[in-house]
């Protein structure tokens, strides 16, 4: 009697109760458990439906084939000739495979060198460019550019580059002149209506996740919103800098050129202009298009070691970098041009952060040293020092009514009054082992954001009166480390980046955002 299912004499055999078929104990018992009914009929089928059978000891027949000495010739002939057709077989295999590796190869080959010709016949149009520059040089206006930084010129010689003019009386009379409107208009200037309220900002929740920057070398590094057209920019250790439309919800432009992680983005206000730097000692003026691309128009190369912050002018027309090479430089946005290198002999560790005052005539600067430094722009002189802090000072923001100055370093926050150049405040937030990366004002100077291993907003309170945390955030990356944060148009929503390649919006969802509109 043979099994119902494998066709083969069972060796404990089992009979269905329903059917009166017979099986093999073991094949039954997991179809039972898989299916529940019988593979024959069909039929529900439980354990408790099979019966095992008592046979005696089953002595399995020998095949016929090895019954005999010629028989078992035969059967290791027919295997012999399997086992040779098989090696043919893979043998095949083996010659075709070489063969479309052979021909990888050589495609890879022609491919290189193709690419060394391009970059030959790339250098010797560079240089030629260079020479024609020499001869005959262009306004900055009329330089082509292509788009992205995949190629850009070389705006000034070496020489050229050296040039420190100086800062003009007619650029220090612009200066105070700037700084006289603004703090005349800075004392008629109100809370404006459409301020998210405290209440709005208690409710922020995360509303979108982008990921802007490559996989393989994640994290951003610095933040900047253009206010104006509501466009993120972000900074990155993959050397790319991304604007990202947050109303479109799409990258607008990925800006290539440095060679190594970008550590300060920065827009200008007015013509379109955007600012890089880098950890590669470059600086790099972005001019943006009719087309939404934007293109390099110079490469500032007057640093000697990594450039740790950008920072704008509120003319719009001048930008200061500062670096770990101990200097900071000012220049004219128009012409990419230094005015002036200002060194720094009892800085040996370098700047690591820096931020003009909202007037414009107070530069902030924040040292490797866990020193703020705070410097008058018109003579270039170093009027005041903050000490106090532990590590270096990560990030420095002043408030928009030029009173308080907020500065983060790997102990925490302080908070300075700059009438009387006193620390007023402390916050100690994170464990000893979690830096404090970034600090914000918003626009209108009523709120403060910190990012470390979460991020906090505070409600800014006075010398005397207490600021108040509203709101925490917590670092959704998984990484542990928010590294940059940025409040957007009238504190209606956050922009977070941390140690992983997404780009993180909190603010209110659309039905509460509408609701309290």
């Amino acid at each position: 009697m043979n099994c119902s299912i494998s066709g083969e004499v069972p060796e404990e055999p089992v009979v269905s109760k329903k059917s009166g078929l017979l099986y093999e104990k073991r094949l039954i018992e997991r179809h039972i458990v898989d299916y529940g009914k019988c593979p024959v009929t069909g039929e529900p089928l439980t354990m408790e439906d099979i019966v095992p059978v008592k046979t005696g000891k089953i002595v399995k027949p020998r095949s016929l084939t090895a019954a005999s000495i010629p028989g078992m010739l035969g059967m290791f002939q027919n295997e012999w000739d399997a086992l040779m057709l098989s090696n043919f077989a893979l043998e095949q295999q083996l010659h075709t495979a070489r063969q479309e590796l052979s021909h990888a190869l050589y495609q890879h080959d022609a491919a290189c060198r193709v690419i060394a010709r391009l970059k030959k016949e790339r250098d010797e149009a560079r240089s030629f460019l260079a020479q024609a520059e020499r001869q005959a040089p262009l306004p900055a206006s009329a330089v082509p550019a292509v788009s992205n930084g995949k190629r850009e010129e070389e705006d000034m010689g070496t020489d050229a580059k050296r040039m420190r003019p100086g800062v003009s009386d007619s650029i220090i009379a612009e200066l105070t002149e700037c700084n006289a409107a603004l703090s005349q208009q800075r004392k008629k200037r109100q809370i404006p209506p459409t301020l998210a309220p405290i209440d709005a900002l208690e409710r922020y929740t995360q509303l979108s996740s982008h990921p802007l920057h490559k996989t393989n070398r994640p994290g951003i590094l610095s933040i900047d919103i253009n206010l104006s057209k509501d466009i993120v920019a972000t900074g990155g250790i993959d050397s790319n800098a991304v604007l990202f439309g947050r109303t479109s919800g799409e990258i607008l432009s990925t800006l290539s050129g440095h060679s190594k992680k970008v550590t300060s983005v920065k827009f200008v206000a007015q013509n379109d202009v955007f600012l890089s730097g880098s950890a590669d000692k470059t600086v790099r003026i972005w001019q943006g298009s009719e087309d939404g691309n934007y293109d390099c128009r110079h490469i500032l190369k007057d640093h000697t070691a990594e450039v740790q912050a950008v920072t704008v002018h509120a003319t719009n027309k001048y930008f200061v970098t500062a670096s770990l090479d101990a200097t900071w430089c000012f220049y004219d946005l128009a012409s990419g041009l230094c005015l002036t290198q200002v060194e720094d002999p009892s800085n040996s560790a370098g700047y690591t952060s820096a931020a003009f005052h909202p007037d414009g005539l107070i530069l902030g600067t924040g040292t490797a040293g866990a020193t703020v430094r705070i410097w008058d722009v018109k003579s270039r002189g170093n009027v005041a020092n903050f000490d106090g802090h532990t590590g270096a000072v990560t990030a420095i923001s002043f408030s928009e009514n030029g009173y308080f100055l907020a500065t983060a370093a790997h102990d925490g926050v302080k908070l300075w009054d700059l009438r009387k150049l006193k620390n007023f405040r402390s916050f100690e937030l994170y464990d000893q082992d979690t830096p404090t990366n970034s600090v914000d004002f918003d626009h209108s100077g009523s709120y403060l954001a910190i990012a470390g291993s979460d991020i906090r907003v505070f409600q800014v309170g006075s010398v005397k009166a207490e600021w108040n945390c509203i709101k925490t955030l917590p670092d959704l990356s998984g990484t542990g480390r928010a590294t940059c944060v940025k409040f957007g148009p009238d504190a209606r929503y956050l922009a977070v980046g941390s140690m992983d390649r997404n780009l993180r919006i909190f603010g209110l969802p659309d039905d509460d955002a509408s609701t309290e509109s």
